[in-house]
């Protein structure tokens, strides 16, 4: 029996599953927050509780690529402040995982889809740049800030494999540039997702079935991630920003709507 018999997939199904895949490693080397597509893909294909199953590997795979491009650019006294948060985070997304099932699951991505969309386009109309430099985040304010975006970075992660708005919001606050950004955010996303991958084992989201779905997927992320790797530096970023919200929106839709 083949991968896409034992998931009762079809071909153009796959075919979206592997698109969604190498979005991921384009979003991890080139724009942060681009893989809530392959989230609403993920979502769609796949019963929506198992999708954050099969997806969190492809997430670590994407995350390791973007390590190895921006090892040298990450703000390490950001990430120490964030994980406590993230931590509790996860913890309160696997009780809701516990009790929530598939239908409650596929609203709940919906709903974080659509919220995140919100708050990027308003953040967008606001058009306020942040002048802070990335050390302020050890102040005061900086803590609280700090903490409010971990706990909900950690939920929406754990949840829905979404936590990338949200911490792509906070770095942008916090007034990390380009690089800076995607060398903290690569660091970020590979120690929570790598956690997470132990709750997601004991809630029975990953297992030999969706590690086999996972094996044939992992080789689209490769090409994904250099790809962005290549396109970061030539890319009309505000373009592709806008056209990554009207994706999200209209998979936060189909969620909700199904």
């Amino acid at each position: 029996m083949d991968t896409m018999t034992l998931w009762h997939i079809t071909g153009w199904e796959f075919a979206a599953l592997a698109f969604a895949a190498l979005l991921v490693g384009f979003s991890k080397t080139a724009v942060s927050g681009a893989n809530t597509v392959s989230l609403a893909v993920f979502a769609a294909v796949l019963p929506a509780r198992a999708s954050t199953g099969v997806l969190l590997p492809v997430l670590i795979a994407g995350d390791v690529l973007a390590v190895l491009t921006y090892r040298r650019h990450a703000h390490w006294p950001t990430l120490w402040r964030l994980f406590p948060a993230v931590g509790a985070g996860v913890v309160f997304g696997t009780l809701f995982l516990v009790w929530a099932d598939d239908g409650v699951v596929r609203t709940s991505i919906g709903a974080i889809l659509l919220l995140m969309a919100g708050v990027t386009i308003r953040r967008r109309r606001s058009g306020q740049a942040a002048e802070a430099e990335p050390d302020s985040v050890t102040g005061g304010p900086g803590r609280i800030k700090a903490r409010s975006y971990g706990v909900l970075g950690g939920f929406t992660t754990m949840v829905a494999n979404a936590g990338g708005p949200v911490m792509s919001m906070y770095l942008l606050s916090a007034g990390f540039r380009k690089l800076g950004f995607l060398g903290t955010s690569a660091f970020f996303f590979l120690i929570v997702n790598v956690s997470k991958v132990p709750f997601s084992v004991g809630l029975g989201l990953i297992d030999g079935r969706s590690l086999l779905l996972d094996a044939a997927l992992v080789a689209f992320v490769v090409p994904g991630a250099l790809l962005g790797k290549w396109a970061v530096n030539r890319i009309d970023q505000r373009l592709f920003e806008q056209l990554v919200i009207a994706a999200t929106v209209v998979g936060g839709l189909q969620l909700l709507l199904r």
